[in-house]
């Protein structure tokens, strides 16, 4: 029989498939292949094929735009939102409008073509996530931001248009709607309750050590109990925080650590697939919400998303997280 679960947060339900669950062989999933990088934009020698960077990570007299970077930071070429202008927030009757008006960066994670992230050294890693949290940093500055979305598309299957391992980070006008659900959901608990829901959750999850993958003094990586997809991964600081960009030197090593170690199950057991994840923190309109905790959702693309879940909202999950966490656990690395 399959089970009804709903989410402790947002309220959302899911079916999970209990009786004939699917493991990693069942699964769909497409390996990634490495294009030629001759003429890959984002290569040692290519700086001249992007916009002029933003900000690098660079050795000692190495020049802006040239070889010699350790992480790169440039827009997107095509972006979905232009810094420049003024929002002009209109009505057309019922309908609201605004300018595209955004920031929209590409954090390209190292030069070498056919590393990904997972393939890093922890310094390496750590580098790419200091760079999140100073592009944030320097963006939050805009008082016309109200969010910042950090995300990774990897592989074909998950949206990458490149192989080159890289991330990106967008800057709206307005907070999101999945957020808002998030922020919602997080803050009826704490007003009620007046405890975090997600440090409630870690707390229930260190308890049952059901669907722990890994933990360190600072984080914990588990995967979730009403997972929308087959081995979806969350990594979550234990310590009670609001905002990614502001975590410590120290955080950021853990941090790296347990990503690199969460990535390398995942490709070990599902033969390197492609995923999403994005990273969940409090927005920068200036309102504190306590309620709130940033965490990192690692989404593997082994699913389609059809009609059912799009007349529904409900997601029909074929992999319970306890059995992914057998496989993802368990598996030699």
């Amino acid at each position: 029989m399959t089970e009804l679960r709903r989410d402790p947060i947002v309220g959302r339900w899911v079916i999970m498939e209990m009786d004939q669950p699917m493991i990693p062989k069942d699964l769909h999933m497409t390996p990634h292949h490495y294009e030629d990088a001759a003429n890959c934009p984002f290569c040692y020698g290519n700086e001249y094929m992007t916009p002029p960077e933003i900000q690098a990570f660079r050795n000692p007299k190495t020049e802006k735009n040239a070889a010699g970077w350790q992480v790169r930071v440039v827009p997107n070429k095509f972006p979905a939102l232009q810094i420049e202008g003024n929002l002009d927030r209109r009505g057309l009757g019922i309908f609201d409008m605004s300018n595209g008006i955004g920031a929209h960066e590409i954090i390209i994670e190292t030069p070498y073509h056919e590393k990904d992230l997972s393939d890093l050294e922890l310094g390496e890693i750590g580098n790419v996530l200091k760079m999140y949290c100073l592009r944030s940093l320097d963006l939050q500055k805009d008082k016309r931001f109200k969010y910042l979305m950090i995300f990774k598309n990897y592989g074909s299957g998950a949206g990458a248009t490149l192989d080159h391992n890289h991330s990106q980070l967008i800057a709206l006008p307005m907070i999101p709607k999945n957020v808002i659900e998030e922020l919602k959901g997080s803050g009826a608990y704490f007003e009620f309750r007046e405890r975090c829901i997600f440090c409630d959750m870690i707390r229930q999850e260190l308890d049952e050590k059901e669907r722990i993958i890994t933990q360190n003094d600072q984080f914990i990586a588990f995967c979730p109990f009403a997972s929308r997809f087959p081995f979806e991964m969350w990594v979550m600081p234990k310590e009670h925080q609001l905002f990614f960009h502001n975590i410590s030197d120290e955080s950021i090593a853990s941090m790296a650590g347990i990503l690199k170690e969460v990535l390398i199950r995942m490709k070990a057991v599902l033969n390197d697939p492609p995923y999403n994840f994005i990273i969940h923190t409090s927005p920068i309109d200036g309102e504190e919400r306590q309620g709130y905790h940033w965490h990192m959702e690692i989404m593997p693309r082994l699913s389609r998303i059809a009609g059912f879940e799009w007349g529904t909202g409900f997601y029909a999950v074929s992999t319970p997280p306890e059995v992914a966490i057998k496989y993802l656990r368990d598996v030699r690395i």
